[in-house]
């Protein structure tokens, strides 16, 4: 499809360019007059990035410094709190599950790490830990999310595209995963923060980390998903309203998906969770409503898929024809006439914790469903609609200092 094509000159597997030095904002993405889209530039990268993020993490040391810092908040009871906004608060609460299920394997207390939007935690700041996320670094939620927390007294960490950065300022630890996006529309933002807490995790879990592990789960994303996004975009293209239902760790990636379909093609869309669905929303749905199921979570996956089942069955009764993201596992648990709208499987890999298993086996399609939403719509999905000099002046009147 015209949307995944590589631009003349691409070469997904060269480095991607590094943040400004002096540090500043990343201005607009080239604006292009029609696919592909720098975005899709972006999403057939990935594999490459995320193994260059974990090896360099792991060469500097600084995954092992804030493995260390985790370890130390947790055996002394103290809280670790992942924090961000945006993609970077869905990175964040994906690298907080994913530190968490390792936390578990270390044996280290729990509840081990949480996660909490950066303006509430700025609000009500953690004593602890508070590890920060920001691409650019330059988010004013976040900054004040670590200072708040500093004045506390808590420690800080941060994992970002420059460790020259406002946000880096004052942590005590900086992930600097350097390659920076070329499209507003966040997908390297996105699994930059992932690949960073996967390698933290295997260090506190006292594996050695492996960055070729963690390419070859968004590679496979990326292979799962070709030539099968298309129909299920159309699909949703065409609705009012597209819902994302999921469980597990699967509801992160829902938040992600609704945040990139808005950003990307504007069309409204819904994040709920599985269960949550079932209890009051339907009423506001029918046959102009699209829906994507997300399963790929392992854990307790016969009841999750049976649930999913009645779920994906009560939304065809009132005339909506889902599709789905799913697991192999998920795949052999419901039939494919619940999601007419057509399925992208992802092959399970065992080897990897449930957790980074799911989380990066949807990235990739995640986002292509995004692109085919986008290319059905006719959006360009780069400037986030802020080429619009209406949506420019929004941005520029919520990034306002309070």
């Amino acid at each position: 499809m015209s949307e995944l094509r590589s631009a003349s000159g691409f070469d997904p597997e060269a480095p991607l360019p590094a943040a400004p030095e002096p540090w500043e904002y990343l201005p607009m993405p080239q604006l292009r007059d029609a696919p592909p889209w720098a975005m899709a530039e972006m999403i057939l990268a990935q594999p490459a990035v995320v193994a260059r993020v974990g090896q360099r993490l792991l060469g500097d040391g600084s995954a092992a410094a804030l493995a260390a810092l985790v370890r130390d908040t947790i055996s002394h009871g103290e809280t670790v709190v992942v924090t961000g906004c945006g993609t970077s608060d869905y990175a964040g609460r994906g690298a907080a599950a994913i530190l968490r299920e390792a936390c578990g394997v270390a044996g280290l207390p729990a509840p081990g790490p949480q996660s909490a939007g950066a303006f509430e935690l700025s609000c009500d700041p953690p004593r602890g830990l508070v590890i920060g996320v920001s691409h650019e670094g330059g988010t004013g939620a976040t900054i004040a999310a670590l200072e708040a927390a500093r004045a506390r007294g808590a420690r800080t960490a941060l994992i970002t595209g420059s460790p020259h950065s406002p946000a880096a300022k004052g942590c005590d630890v900086v992930l600097a995963t350097v390659e920076m996006d070329r499209s507003w529309c966040h997908t390297i933002g996105y699994v930059s923060p992932l690949a960073a807490a996967c390698v933290t995790a295997g260090l506190i879990a006292g594996h050695s980390p492996d960055p070729q592990r963690i390419r070859r789960r968004i590679a496979m994303g990326l292979e799962a998903a070709h030539g099968r996004h298309g129909a299920m975009g159309n699909a949703a293209a065409r609705a009012r309203q597209l819902l994302v239902i999921a469980s597990g760790a699967d509801r992160i990636t829902a938040r992600e998906l609704s945040l990139k379909v808005e950003e990307a093609a504007w069309l409204p869309t819904t994040a709920r969770a599985l269960e949550t669905f079932l209890h009051g929303h339907l009423p506001a749905t029918g046959p102009d409503t699209a829906l994507v199921l997300l399963l790929l979570e392992r854990g307790a996956i016969e009841r999750r898929a049976g649930r999913a089942r009645q779920a994906l069955a009560a939304a065809a009764v009132v005339g909506i024809k889902p599709g789905a993201i799913l697991g192999e596992q998920a795949a052999a648990l419901i039939p494919d006439t619940l999601t007419p709208a057509g399925r992208i499987v992802v092959p399970d890999m065992p080897e990897l914790p449930n957790e980074a298993a799911a989380l990066l086996g949807a990235a990739a399609p995640l986002q292509l469903l995004t692109l085919a939403i986008a290319a059905a719509r006719g959006t360009n999905p780069d400037p986030i609609r802020r080429d619009d000099p209406r949506y420019m002046r929004a941005a520029e009147v919520a990034d306002a200092p309070i």
